[in-house]
């Protein structure tokens, strides 16, 4: 049942297409998102959050404008919208005519599943090779709440705060500390990364990848920050994946595969951290395909 006084996020959208594109914006249709309220159009997508939560959205705005031409949506404006006494900020864009593949890559074949994974790291090879503006490096530069793999020692401290708490089995301790300790002393931060470009980020339509969305979660990093998200996310794609990324790259099977188990590991712990509580059955599923299973090492 709809809160009294609760602004209406459809209409506020509405509005703002409108305004933006300075015409009538067509019907607007809400769609699932865990971040912000988005609503698509026939030709536009109005991204709208309230004033007093989180900021990702100013950062990807400021990085819409400026990344290399064709790797995402444009943006057609940003900016603040009031209602009443209630402030919202909002990201408009262009809309591209497509569906995300979706997590797992449902219903692909591993041939198409191989086409797409060619065409994605194309387009990240071209994102890493981005050199921004001094105000696009200062947005990327600004810390997040998550950013993965920082360094072996905190990836240890958080293991070792899991271990004080009950919540994980030993063999699962075990792994995670194993994987810890092969980790490199402190992460690169040597080219720009989207940081959370699995294939539901992503738009395509006859077996062409057309954008990469959602740049909030982009910072400076290393390229293993994202051949992560691009094969974990694959399904049972993900031997096919990890043979892409390794032939675009030259980076060698095992090296590839160790640097995924790391940032799965630093990821599951970080969420770990913020969940109290014993894991659900989905995450204890993954703790143990991690650990206890090694899955990445036996791609």
């Amino acid at each position: 049942m709809p809160v009294a006084g609760a602004a209406p996020k459809a209409a506020i959208a509405q509005r703002i297409a409108t305004a933006v594109l300075g015409r009538d914006a067509g019907s607007l249709s809400g769609v699932s998102s865990l971040s912000h309220h988005v609503f698509v159009g026939p030709d536009v997508v109005v991204k709208v959050i309230e004033g007093s939560r989180h900021r990702r959205l100013d950062r990807e705005a400021a990085l819409a404008a400026e990344l290399p031409a064709g790797l995402t949506a444009p943006l057609l404006g940003s900016g603040t919208f009031r209602y009443g006494a209630q402030e919202f900020r909002y990201a408009c864009y262009a809309r591209i005519l497509g569906t995300a593949p979706g997590m797992g890559l449902p219903g692909v074949t591993a041939a198409a599943a191989r086409s797409l994974a060619e065409q994605a790291v194309e387009r990240l090879r071209t994102l890493h090779a981005w050199v921004p503006s001094r105000g696009a490096d200062r947005v990327l530069r600004e810390p997040l709440g998550h950013g993965g793999f920082l360094d072996r020692d905190t990836l240890l401290d958080g293991i070792g705060r899991l271990a004080s708490d009950g919540r994980l089995t030993g063999p699962v301790l075990a792994g995670l500390t194993a994987i810890a300790t092969q980790a490199p002393p402190r992460a690169s931060v040597d080219v720009p990364v989207h940081a959370d470009c699995h294939w539901d980020n992503w738009l395509a339509a006859d077996g062409r990848v057309l954008a990469l969305l959602d740049f909030e979660w982009a910072r400076w990093g290393e390229p293993l920050d994202d051949w992560f998200f691009l094969a974990a996310f694959s399904g049972p794609h993900r031997s096919v994946v990890l043979d892409v990324i390794a032939r675009a790259t030259g980076l060698a099977p095992d090296e590839l595969a160790a640097g995924c188990e790391l940032r799965e590991a630093a990821h599951l712990v970080s969420d770990l951290l913020a969940e109290p509580g014993p894991p659900p059955p989905q995450r204890a599923r993954e703790l143990a395909a991690l650990t206890v299973h090694r899955r990445w090492q036996r791609h």
